[in-house]
């Protein structure tokens, strides 16, 4: 078995969630309550929680004079699935930030975009020109 993660998050509703996910970005839906849900990112598993308010407001960050998302998570994909997603994401109207490329022209070179979900979580889709040094 291949390793994958698994985050739990806070939601403010099932029904805007499961549509988001698996409406507009495509991702199969696993186990679900009118409490929670199973979303599968990528086989990475995403449980999304009813829970009402909360707060991950944070300020943004600049890298490389470019804006960067405090508080996001983010899936790193082949150069066809990020195309994919990408072309789906501007069709849906859905980017956040749109493609942007970091550490140009060093190791760890990596296109992005970022789009928000309904519970104003921003993810990242990633694509790196070398896989070899996602960690360099």
């Amino acid at each position: 078995m291949k390793p994958n993660f698994h985050i739990s998050l806070p939601c403010l509703g099932i029904k805007r969630t499961y549509n988001f996910y698996m409406n507009i970005l495509g991702v199969n839906i696993g186990r679900q309550t009118n409490q929670w849900i199973d979303v599968d990112l990528f086989g990475n598993q995403l449980t999304f929680v009813k829970s009402g308010d909360y707060n991950f407001s944070t300020k943004n960050k600049k890298f490389e004079n470019k804006i960067l998302p405090s508080f996001h998570f983010g899936i790193i994909l082949d150069e066809n699935n990020w195309n994919f997603m990408y072309e789906k994401s501007i069709k849906s109207k859905i980017i956040h930030l749109d493609k942007t490329i970091f550490l140009e022209g060093k190791a760890g070179e990596h296109f992005s975009f970022f789009v928000k979900d309904p519970n104003g979580y921003i993810i990242e889709f990633k694509h790196f020109k070398d896989e070899s040094t996602i960690f360099s």
